[in-house]
């Protein structure tokens, strides 16, 4: 018989320990303090929310050794637009899976698998949601990447902030087994949040933490999280509700699936989905897109990928800066200049001015009406 690094013989009722051979019921206490001694280690999938930063929490009480992880995968940059963007410029401007660590006073390591993660959007084994989130199989794909982390570290268990029936896709009761067979974690996945409601996992049969001191939350509610958040401590987190990734959003899905119906592929880097995010998308052709600033830190933004794609930039009158998506003819270009003009101060003036500027750097002066209301059909809009 086995007790964790401890064998037992029947005839001689003794116990052979790391420390010696002890009877039967001094070997038992010898296990059991070794067991005590021993401080587990757990790893903390942080989204920068609510949830995530107060399931850590709660593990870190019992103390157990927990660092954190962010998996990067481009689509969940909270600080993003607003700090692009005027209009939000009273919001803070943070990474809040480091403002999360920097509160729990934790190690954080913030792991980039935008390449990897791209199967994950593009084939979605368990669907999307309303949008194109790939909910279910991101949340698997993202505990099998803890899992993976975990075995390589030697660290004991892994913690989620998941909370039973939040979300309609992935945070189902009869969901969450499918997460723990699929990502290969089984039991070593702990949810301290619902904890209550779920079946007893290793880190609770091993005693590294006390059942009793874990939550049983659930339903779609915040009250229960921002109530033991005003427990704990803590002001100031990032608004408990609906996550910070693009894909659940049904303006970004729509411009993204725009972008592979007009590049007749599922594919996008880094900089596509940086982009989707910043500006209006407007295409009046299938073959390109116009991406027009809707303020001036949108336009400083936009103005760093001239390198990358042709630019419009108003010169007579004050205007917006402007990209160009896409393979374009002198007629295509006319067309952007004017529908540039159509949100520019010069949107009345019978004709406007603008610089045209290749990927190269080469220019060129541009003289266009701009367009009317009535020249601008709604379905150009992306």
């Amino acid at each position: 018989m086995k007790i964790r690094g401890v064998r037992y013989s029947l005839k001689a009722r003794e116990y052979t320990t790391a420390a010696g051979v002890y009877p039967y019921n001094v070997a038992l206490f010898v296990a059991n303090a070794h067991q005590m001694d021993k401080q587990a280690k757990a790893l903390a999938l942080i989204s920068g929310g609510l949830d995530s930063l107060l399931a850590t929490k709660v593990v870190l009480d019992e103390g157990v050794h927990v660092e954190g992880v962010n998996f990067f995968t481009g689509f969940c940059v909270e600080g993003h637009t607003h700090a692009i963007r005027k209009k939000d410029r009273e919001r803070p401007k943070r990474n809040n899976a480091l403002w999360v660590a920097e509160q729990l006073g934790i190690k954080l390591h913030i792991v980039d698998i935008v390449d990897e993660y791209k199967d994950v959007v593009f084939n979605p084994r368990h669907g999307y949601g309303a949008n194109m989130n790939p909910c279910l199989d991101c949340k698997i794909f993202m505990v099998r990447k803890a899992r993976e982390w975990i075995e390589q570290r030697g660290f004991d268990f892994v913690i989620t902030g998941e909370v039973v029936g939040q979300r309609p896709k992935s945070q189902r009761k009869q969901s969450m087994p499918i997460v723990q067979h699929e990502s290969g974690i089984e039991d070593r996945l702990l949810r301290p949040l619902s904890a209550q409601n779920l079946p007893p996992t290793l880190a609770e049969r091993e005693g590294w933490i006390r059942r009793e001191r874990m939550h049983g939350f659930s339903g779609r509610s915040r009250k229960p999280q921002m109530a033991l958040a005003a427990h704990y401590g803590f002001a100031d987190y990032a608004q408990p509700a609906g996550g910070c990734c693009f894909l659940t959003d049904e303006s970004y899905s729509v411009k993204l699936r725009d972008l592979w119906d007009a590049r007749g592929a599922r594919q996008y880097e880094l900089d596509d989905i940086m982009l989707l995010k910043v500006g209006r998308h407007i295409r009046p052709a299938p073959h390109f897109k116009v991406i027009v600033a809707r303020e001036e830190g949108e336009g400083n933004f936009l103005s760093g990928y001239r390198k990358q794609y042709p630019s419009l930039t108003i010169t007579s009158h004050g205007g917006p800066f402007a990209l160009l998506d896409g393979a374009v003819d002198d007629d295509d270009v006319a067309l952007a200049a004017r529908i540039v003009g159509r949100y520019s101060q010069g949107r009345d003036a019978p004709f406007i001015e603008l610089e045209y500027r290749t990927t190269t750097g080469e220019t060129r002066l541009l003289r266009v009406p701009p367009l009317t209301a009535d020249q601008m059909p709604a379905d150009w809009l992306i």
